[in-house]
Order: C-alpha cells, then structure tokens, then sequence
C-alpha cells in the first residue's frame, strides 16, 4: 500500500537533550576554569597569598557559573518544547557564559588592571542579556497557572536593574576596577536564588 498523500505527524521535540548538553558545557567551564589556577613559583604561603587576584578572580567566576546554571536549570523546567528559538537562545546564552574563562585568565594575570576588569563586566553584561532572552521565550509565554503576574513583574525588573548594573560596572572599571568588581559581586548577591519555586505541576 502506498503512503503517498499522507503526513507523517510531527514529533515534538523535548527539552531534555537540551537540558543536558547544556549541563555538559557548564561542567567543561568549570573544569577549563580550575586548569587555568597555576600554583606559586614559590613553596611558602606569602607566595600563595600573593597571587589573591588570581584566586578571587577564580572564586567569582566560579560561584557566578554556579548562579548561571541554577537559573538556567530552573528556566529551563518552564519549557515543554525544545523550539529552534529557543535552541538559538540557549546557545547565545552558552557562548556569552564560555567567554568566562578567558575573561577570568586575563583578569587574573593583569592583576585586576582597568581594561581587564572592564571586559570581564561586560561578558556578565552579556550573559545576563541571553539570559533575558530565555525568560522571555519561557518565562513571558508560560500559562499563567505556572508563573504568576507579580512573579514575571519581579523577574523582569531583576533583570533589568542587574543589567543596567553590569553595563555600569564595565564603565566605571575603566577607572575604578575593584569598584566595577565590587558591582559584579553584588549583582550575583541578587542571584543566588532563582526567581520563583517551580510549581508542583513542573516537578
């Protein structure tokens, strides 16, 4: 029997392979993060010591990868098809965060000089524009029963002033880099926990 003249449904593609190749890359930059720590010339702890902007580097962008994840594992229980929006989205958002480790290593070796500083706050400029991008496409287009109106009023607002906060610690490291740092490190303050519990109907 012939099948011509019929359709052949179309299966909707699921947001798991998405899920985990996204984890996937999260674990290779973290790992490419940690390769990048070198030990001091030196066997003493004042030698240790003297490489802190190296370690805090370290330590900022690995809790920031921690924040990036989590919000992304959690945006990502909004989605009911991996749509080719929101593949492209979800890959911006992973290229802008890949950026981290070699912001991180220059960062680090200029010893927090202006420049340096100021790249490695637009690439958190960055990564929080893509990530805008995916709660657009989830968060704004989910039912209502999953995410209240008040709840995309906060998430909305969030992540604009943490924008506008990124762009302006990229400007004032220029001049003042620990001050553009300091910024950073109070916007992941804001991050630390995802925006809204999941509902029990998301699992």
């Amino acid at each position: 029997m012939s099948n011509r003249g019929t359709t052949v449904p179309h299966a909707r593609r699921t947001p798991e392979r998405l899920s985990a190749f996204s984890d996937g890359v999260f674990a290779v930059l973290i790992t490419v993060l940690v390769l990048d720590l070198r030990p001091p010339e030196l066997p003493s702890f004042k030698a240790l010591l003297s490489l802190w902007p190296t370690w805090l580097s370290y330590a900022v962008s690995y809790v920031f990868i921690a924040i990036v994840w989590t919000n992304h594992h959690h945006v990502l229980h909004y989605a009911t098809e991996a749509t080719p929006r929101l593949m492209w989205f979800n890959f911006a958002h992973l290229f802008s965060v890949s950026l981290l480790p070699f912001s991180t290593a220059w960062m680090a070796t200029s010893e927090l000089a202006p420049q340096p500083v100021a790249f490695y706050a637009a690439v958190f400029f960055l990564v929080n524009v893509t990530y805008i991008c995916l709660l657009r496409e989830l968060i704004d287009r989910a039912p209502l029963d999953d995410v209240a109106p008040s709840e995309r009023r906060i998430m909305r607002i969030r992540s604009i002033v943490t924008l506008c906060t990124f762009g302006a610690a990229a400007i004032f490291a220029l001049k003042y880099p620990l001050i553009g740092l300091a910024m950073c490190i109070c916007c992941l303050i804001v991050y630390l926990r995802p925006e809204a519990p999941l509902r029990a109907n998301k699992g």
